[in-house]
């Protein structure tokens, strides 16, 4: 079964996919004049603009709830095995995935408020429901929504599981099956408390975890301050092929740091789309800088910490798939969250294990929340205007026999699955925005129109000639009819 897993990865992650995700990721820059380096600041601020209401959360909302499913194990143990299979120089491409990503970021996060829906009293979309109304596909929609609500409900909740069972286990010694049941009754408790509960937890938590991480890995590589510069060099070198260790395995760092940097950050699998729907925002292109910044928060902070400290402290092998070790100073240890344990250990003994595996915990918890709302998302879109709740509840039914089941099976098992449901979703996704290119860039300037003119964007999509965009073009109705029957009044 493993060996059957391991092999539809392969197939998935071939060089066909990293092609075609950094082509694409370079395609919506130059489009855009690389907006997501132009509209830094206006990222930063529009983040705490926008207040939720009734139907929708605020923008800061649905910044955290993006970022929960973000900022997720890819931050520890995934960096970790794009350093073991790829070598230093996968970081670069990481970098470089997520600076080309935040342009594909923003592109699928400006759809998915385009074409979004009121569904009982929320705002629900994604990117099923702009293939649907964008380009008018509706099988392309309907397989779309089956492939996420397979690979969130099923195919990558035991990736995280696995790791926060993995942490706990090196830390603390518990046993994963504990861990597995701890986990299935707490977040059961959240997932049969709605959306808007998920969206509350992921406020909190989000910004608390990122920030504690990241001031341990400062302090890691304080204590390590005339080291870094060198693993800046290692990096680069590696990346570029001059480097005598790594230099040979340049194509197998440019593969495993665009693989885990989408797996990280998912720029362009349309995995931010669902929350971005759900914001109360004026404009849509506001909300596809909120999401765009945080790929930037995701892998170019996050990431980059978690490398440093792991490269800085030389805690890790390097091993490419098929090949001998090239590096391989730790015996018996997989590839994963041990990595950053031992790190942060080497520097803070006792702390180190410790703080890793909570760190693990709070990352891959939020990212499991992000996860069922996704695929509650994709199944309300399924079963159409009729209420099926049955099939919600077999989605948390299957989703929580899910994280049991990783929290107690192999790491690379459940990292090959992970990566076919991103994979997959990798394909498709990529493919719908580049078809919804010229929609997204009339959104995108009829936003800088506004903006140049001194005005604070309100999105008309009868301005600009969008069509599908439903919701949009009723709001502003009532919105006419109410102005109307206040001036009478």
């Amino acid at each position: 079964m493993e060996g059957i897993v391991n092999w539809l990865a392969n197939q998935v992650w071939g060089n066909g996919l990293v092609i075609f995700a950094l082509g694409a990721g370079l395609f919506f820059t130059i489009m855009t004049r690389f907006v997501q380096i132009r509209y830094f600041k206006e990222m930063i601020k529009l983040l705490f603009e926008g207040k939720s209401s009734e139907e929708g959360i605020s923008s800061f909302q649905a910044f955290c709830l993006a970022l929960s499913g973000r900022v997720g194990v890819g931050n520890i143990a995934g960096v970790a095995t794009a350093i073991a299979y790829g070598g230093p120089g996968a970081v670069f491409w990481m970098w470089v995935m997520a600076l080309l990503g935040g342009a594909s970021a923003f592109i699928e996060s400006t759809l998915a408020q385009v074409f979004k829906t009121k569904v009982d009293n929320g705002y629900r979309g994604g990117t099923p429901y702009f293939i649907e109304k964008g380009l008018k596909l509706k099988w392309f929609a309907v397989i779309m929504a089956v492939v996420v609500t397979i690979s969130y409900g099923f195919l990558t909740p035991g990736v995280q599981a696995n790791s926060i069972a993995s942490g706990m286990e090196t830390a603390f010694g518990l046993n994963r099956t504990i861990t597995g049941i701890f986990l299935v009754i707490l977040l059961g408790a959240i997932i049969f408390g709605g959306v808007k509960r998920i969206a509350g937890v992921s406020q909190t938590i989000v910004p608390f975890m990122a920030v504690g991480y990241v001031l341990v890995t400062f302090i890691v590589l304080g204590m390590n301050f005339s080291k870094v510069p060198e693993m800046f060099s290692l990096i680069f070198t590696s990346a570029f092929g001059s480097n005598q260790v790594f230099g040979g395995i340049v194509g197998t760092a440019i593969a495993w740091g665009v693989r885990r940097a989408i797996f990280s950050n998912v720029a362009g699998c349309g995995e931010a789309t669902y929350s971005s729907a759900a914001a109360e925002v004026s404009h849509p292109a506001k909300q596809g800088l909120v999401q765009a910044f945080s790929v930037y928060i995701d892998t170019i902070i996050v990431c980059t910490a978690t490398a440093l400290m792991i490269l800085v402290t030389g805690m890790y092998n390097v091993t490419p798939e098929g090949k001998d070790p090239i590096v391989q100073p730790l015996t018996n240890v997989e590839p994963g969250p041990a990595y950053t344990q031992m790190a942060v250990d080497t520097m803070l003994p006792g702390f180190g294990a410790g703080f890793v595996s909570i760190a693990i915990f709070f990352f891959a918890f939020t990212t499991l929340m992000a996860y069922y709302y996704i695929a509650e998302t994709t199944m309300v879109y399924l079963s159409g205007k009729r209420e099926l709740p049955w099939m919600k509840t077999v989605l948390k039914i299957v989703m929580l026999f899910m994280i049991f089941f990783g929290s107690v099976k192999s790491a690379s098992m459940m990292w090959a699955m992970g990566d076919i449901g991103f994979g997959s979703m990798a394909w498709l996704s990529l493919f719908a925005i580049l078809l919804l290119t010229k929609p997204a860039l009339k959104v995108f300037k009829d936003y800088e129109t506004q903006k140049k003119a001194g005005k604070d964007p309100v999105f008309d999509p009868r301005k600009i000639g969008i069509n599908g965009a439903d919701f949009w073009v009723d709001r502003l109705k009532e919105y006419d009819s109410a102005k109307e029957r206040k001036s009478i009044g």
